[in-house]
């Protein structure tokens, strides 16, 4: 996933029907001497809406929560859309513009308080370790630098099977993968993690080797391919938020058909699109064990 060297302002055309991070808070600066308890948080995707409906399908929503020894404060932190998860995975198509507009940026967001109600009814709080003032600090560097430079969400993980080995041609960026990168940057700050089972979601394609197709400009540009553009704007014209609930199964079959039955697929990552020659089982979604992690006490990407 690659990373940019600033993050633009988003379009006013992109609206969410959830405010993003409606009580964020800075991350305030801690004494050295404090020590904070660190929380795994993990909740039903969603479950302020449908209970735990997702959690049913282990369709799960990750962060991390701190509680200062000093001052008694707990914190939640966690990184997710900016525009709910459908912008995020598809795009729209304005009349009158050809190339597909995305509103798919994803944020870290910080505030004080953890719902613990939230987090336990369905989900999980549990301590995983504890850091000093000093490492919190240095973490809240990194989480600046890692939003200000990793800016788009991708919901989709591609692999070429469903084998632990298989090759993965693209990496998911979502909210599980941010607490990961958090948890690692911990590790290398010299934080000890507790010997407990952790697991997260993966939303998994499965294809061959995908092919290169370029980016918007070379697409659907005055010089762009008028074909393939056709193509990608028909494959996602089926995935636009439907009014009723016949025209929903109508363009579920057309997605049945495409994906399925002519193993197509165009993912958009990194500004650029790819075709992705599907193959069985096509999607799968998997909660799988990932290890807390060791540390090595080198800190990176700061």
């Amino acid at each position: 996933h690659r990373r940019f060297d600033y993050r633009p302002k988003t379009d006013p055309y992109c609206q969410a029907r959830y405010t993003f991070c409606p009580t964020g808070s800075a991350i305030p600066v801690m004494k050295e001497e404090d020590v904070i308890e660190v929380y795994r948080l993990q909740a039903p995707v969603w479950e302020f809406k449908y209970g735990d409906l997702l959690g049913h399908l282990k369709i799960m929503h990750d962060a991390v929560g701190f509680k200062s020894s000093l001052t008694g404060k707990n914190y939640t932190m966690e990184w997710y859309e900016l525009f709910q998860l459908g912008n995020c995975t598809f795009p729209h198509l304005r009349p009158g513009i050809d190339a597909p507009f995305w509103c798919n940026q994803g944020a870290a967001c910080f505030y004080e308080g953890i719902d613990d109600a939230h987090w336990k009814e369905n989900g999980t709080l549990v301590l995983v370790t504890t850091i000093s003032g000093t490492m919190f600090n240095e973490m809240a560097k990194w989480v600046k630098y890692d939003n200000e430079t990793g800016i788009y969400y991708e919901t989709w993980t591609v692999q070429a099977s469903p084998n632990k080995q298989s090759i993965v041609w693209f990496d998911s960026y979502e909210c599980s993968k941010f607490i990961l990168r958090t948890y690692q940057k911990l590790a290398d700050l010299g934080a000890v993690f507790k010997k407990i089972q952790t697991n997260y979601t993966s939303i998994i394609l499965f294809s061959g080797e995908p092919i290169y197709l370029g980016n918007e400009t070379s697409i659907f540009g005055p010089l762009g391919n008028k074909t393939l553009a056709a193509a990608i704007r028909d494959f996602y014209y089926p995935f636009k938020p439907h009014r009723t609930v016949g025209e929903f199964f109508v363009d579920l079959l057309k997605i049945i058909d495409r994906v399925i039955l002519n193993h197509h697929f165009y993912l958009f990552y990194n500004l650029e699109y790819w075709f992705l020659p599907m193959k069985f089982p096509y999607l799968k979604i998997i909660y799988e064990e990932v290890p807390l992690p060791t540390g090595s006490k080198t800190s990176f990407g700061v």
